[in-house]
């Protein structure tokens, strides 16, 4: 079926001229210009598009398809349209409706095309040329790609930073045009307001195993937008989709929360939940949680795990249709934890980050923390992010999956233990993580991380050396690319009825010249000063050193010798600050003695230390920290 035809408009300026020559006067001979006849079919041609609101396109075929959530809910690299395979020395147009959401405030929340050799994605062979965002932002990320060079672009439509507003004036009826015919590369997007232009003079170099194969393929991807394809004059892999109505085949669910507290309506859970809802003809398109319908199995009142069971009944256009049905599972809590990130997967790369923490040379801090993906890539887990205090200056950024970059990175050594990269991407959802960030106080950064995953096995991830660091002004913290962490550690009944020494946590060792520190929240029954956490001292045989409080007391072989300080003063109020207060715990082993320090962020704002110097003597080589708790529980970051 033809999206738009000239003939049309040619054959009735035809047939109306040969009207006239029935006409008094009329003599169609008297036309003795064949240049006149197309002048005018062309200029009918025209008017009946402007009347009609479309482009005249010669070849445009219809394409009738969405890509993206409706809602706007679609992250970075979740849906993608077709692809369009352009050969060497060829052109191809499309047209589509890009739908931006009105309450966007990031410029890149539009689409980009991506070109890429003639391999599918996920392909061994599959390489990208790059990518070309229809937003244009010269210190940005508007285009990026070792092929792509962004000094070639030009945009009547320019943002300064990816705030600035406007936006909106992307949106509309876009023409996307990819010429090779001059044998370089020339993109072209348009809406009519806003016009961005790709002029690459030179020829593309080849990437396809075959050199004899010349083609490049093109795809769209949205990012808080939807497309609403219309139609192209390529033909793409997979065929053509017609206008005509599609009968619902099945569906797969998004964006469904793992957890859910007790006591929330279905409703209110799975608010942001999508369906992607497979249609005939190969068509897809995503939906929101207005358009189906949600029941709990058994329940959503007890706690425990739950099966999600949705069902779509709808045809493509709308009308009533035979429902199809999706499950998914997820747990009712009665407690929920910190996280970073939503906890359906939902938040692409860099929306979510952790507090910015210091790490003073010479220390290790240590993060505990549950890694939840969506699972559609290796890089869809947590990201360490190493910089300074302001974040201005990025050290390195190092993901799950054993890649980074950054200033420091490249001379950093980077290895892992997770093997088959599938096994690995689907253990890391709900896997307990562990991150050491050491500064070694010599411009120089060490992360590792263990990964516990769903399977049981241990997986590892280190890179050693990261330089460039200022090791005075050495931070980091915690991001996330379409996945969640959890800070859900606990240490002692959440009930604060565990009693004394009834919960540790892990030990560990601090090596001779280093700090090892973690960080937690600090709950209590309130009942007494020592209903709280406890730092306990051991060598690796569990024989103690000391058992130190938060409230400036302590025992055992080498607490005699230390200082005791603390900030209390008014013991009372303290104590009623200690509930959720935020509290750090650092461990330095001198050689022959051993420092605690702790600082505490009470519940009221206000800012506590507890110190014990000099716990001695101690093994230079033989130092462990745990924790342990009374009538109190702790929460781990």
């Amino acid at each position: 079926m033809r999206y738009n035809k000239i003939a049309t408009a040619f054959c009735a300026a035809a047939l109306g001229l040969m009207a006239l020559t029935s006409c008094e006067g009329g003599d169609l001979f008297s036309i003795n210009s064949p240049d006149w006849l197309s002048s005018k079919a062309d200029s009918i041609a025209a008017e009946k598009a402007k009347n009609q609101g479309d482009d005249v396109i010669e070849g445009m075929e219809e394409d009738v398809y969405t890509i993206g959530a409706t809602d706007y809910s679609t992250g970075w690299w979740a849906q993608f349209t077709k692809y369009y395979q352009v050969p060497e020395g060829g052109k191809w147009i499309a047209q589509f409706n890009l739908n931006i959401n009105p309450n966007a405030s990031n410029t890149y929340k539009n689409y980009a095309m991506i070109i890429c050799n003639d391999e599918d994605r996920g392909a061994a062979n599959y390489k990208e040329y790059g990518a070309i965002r229809f937003d244009n932002q010269p210190s940005g990320n508007s285009e990026w790609g070792d092929y792509i060079d962004r000094s070639l672009v030009t945009s009547d439509l320019t943002f300064e930073t990816d705030t600035d507003t406007g936006v909106d004036k992307l949106g509309g009826k876009v023409t996307l045009t990819v010429d090779r015919t001059n044998g370089g590369l020339v993109v072209t997007m348009t809406n009519g307001a806003v016009t961005k232009v790709y002029n690459q003079t030179s020829p593309l170099a080849n990437l396809n195993a075959d050199a004899s194969n010349g083609n490049i393929r093109c795809f769209l991807v949205p990012e808080g937008s939807y497309i609403s394809f219309l139609g192209s004059t390529i033909e793409p892999i997979g065929g053509f989709t017609s206008r005509e109505d599609k009968q619902p085949l099945s569906m797969t669910l998004n964006g469904v929360p793992k957890k859910v507290l007790q006591g929330t309506d279905i409703a209110d859970a799975f608010a942001n939940v999508t369906a992607t809802v497979q249609f005939e003809q190969e068509v897809s398109a995503t939906v929101s949680a207005k358009d189906l319908t949600f029941q709990a199995v058994p329940d959503m009142y007890t706690l425990g795990k739950k099966m999600l069971v949705a069902a779509y009944a709808k045809t493509y256009k709308g009308e009533a249709a035979t429902p199809v049905i999706a499950t998914a599972e997820f747990e009712v809590v009665d407690k929920m934890y910190t996280s970073v990130g939503a906890t359906d997967n939902s938040t692409p790369f860099w929306g979510a980050h952790s507090d910015n923490i210091k790490v003073n040379p010479g220390e290790t801090f240590i993060s505990t923390f549950t890694n939840y993906t969506s699972g559609a890539n290796n890089w869809n887990n947590f990201c360490v992010v190493l910089c300074s205090a302001d974040g201005a200056t990025e050290y390195a950024v190092v993901r799950a999956d054993n890649y980074g970059w950054g200033g420091g990175y490249d001379a950093c050594t980077h290895e892992g233990t997770q093997g088959d990269w599938a096994t690995w991407l689907a253990a890391m959802d709900g896997a307990k993580v562990t991150t050491y960030i050491t500064n070694n106080g010599d411009g120089t950064a060490d992360i590792k991380a263990v990964m516990i995953g769903n399977d049981g096995k241990t997986y590892t991830q280190d890179y050693i050396g990261i330089n460039t660091v200022d090791p005075n002004n050495c931070y980091f913290n915690f991001t996330i690319d379409n996945s969640h962490i959890e800070f859900d550690t606990v240490i002692g009944a959440e009930d604060n009825s565990s009693p004394f020494w009834d919960a540790h946590s892990a030990d560990i060792n601090v090596p001779v010249g280093k700090t090892m520190t973690q960080r937690f929240r600090n709950y209590t029954n309130g009942a007494n000063n020592w209903n709280n956490f406890c730092v306990v001292l051991t060598r690796k045989d569990n024989t103690e050193y000391a058992v130190v409080r938060a409230d400036n007391y302590g025992w055992g072989d080498s607490y005699a010798a230390c200082t005791p300080s603390g900030g209390q003063v008014d013991w009372a109020s303290w104590l009623s600050a200690m509930d959720d207060a935020l509290v750090t715990v650092s461990v330095t082993n001198n050689g022959g003695s051993v420092d605690v320090k702790t600082v505490m962020i009470g519940n009221d704002g206000v800012t506590y230390k507890q110190d014990y110097i000099g716990i001695s003597p101690t093994d230079g080589d033989n130092v462990r920290m745990r924790m342990t708790i009374d009538g109190s529980h702790l929460v781990f970051e």
